[in-house]
């Protein structure tokens, strides 16, 4: 299959693709940490979906949708008019690859402001249901492709990414800090990645695995 992963610029989930056999390839604006600059596109990911993929996994930025930013869009009770016009801005953005004209679609992002009115999403996963021990919780809205099964679970031993009341206490820092690696704060996590691919492309046309290795 050709696939694209969008505003990836991790290649985490290009890079197991590949390792099913697929023809996959990361997109970002920014170039590509993974390691794999031949399988990376540093385009406009919008531009990419006037191309025909069989399978869209997008992971449109989140910094003016998330509730983790509500503090910065709500000033003493009344709305930042600028930031929630980032939002909007933002989820205008994320619509085009849920709606995007192709068979299987994935996209991801964490729990966003009510006051967007993001449609429902499909399913809540969390790190440490796929071998990671931290709680992250994350969203994905799915066309064509069947929620994710956990694949190994684990006790989470704190948050990925720490409260602003937990950044008092060091011991509760998690693995990312607030402010220092935003990037990789964003990175999606190997498991997850791993079974992003082996669940939804590791499966030949009837359904079966082939040794393995997905047919192409």
């Amino acid at each position: 299959m050709r696939i694209l992963a969008a505003c990836e610029e991790s290649q985490a989930v290009t890079i197991e693709m590949r390792r099913l056999g697929h023809e996959a390839y990361s997109c970002d604006i920014e170039p590509c940490s993974g390691g794999r600059p031949e399988w990376h596109l540093q385009v406009d990911a919008l531009e990419l979906l006037k191309m025909q993929w069989d399978m869209i996994i997008a992971f449109p930025p989140c910094t003016y949708l998330s509730n983790a930013g509500a503090r910065h869009l709500w000033r003493g009770g009344i709305l930042n008019e600028e930031r929630y016009r980032k939002g909007l801005e933002a989820k205008a953005f994320f619509m085009q690859f849920l709606e995007a004209d192709c068979p299987r679609i994935a996209v991801e992002n964490p729990v966003s402001s009510k006051v967007f009115d993001m449609p429902i999403h499909t399913q809540e996963i969390q790190p440490w249901q796929f071998g990671h021990p931290y709680t992250k919780k994350t969203r994905l809205w799915l066309r064509g492709l069947p929620p994710l099964v956990p694949t190994e679970i684990v006790v989470p031993m704190s948050p990925y990414v720490p409260s602003l009341t937990m950044r008092k206490d060091r011991s509760k820092y998690g693995a990312a800090k607030r402010g220092e690696d935003a990037k990789n704060r964003s990175k999606t996590f190997p498991g997850i990645a791993r079974a992003m691919a082996e669940q939804w492309a590791g499966r030949c046309v009837d359904g079966s695995f082939r040794d393995g290795k997905a047919a192409l």
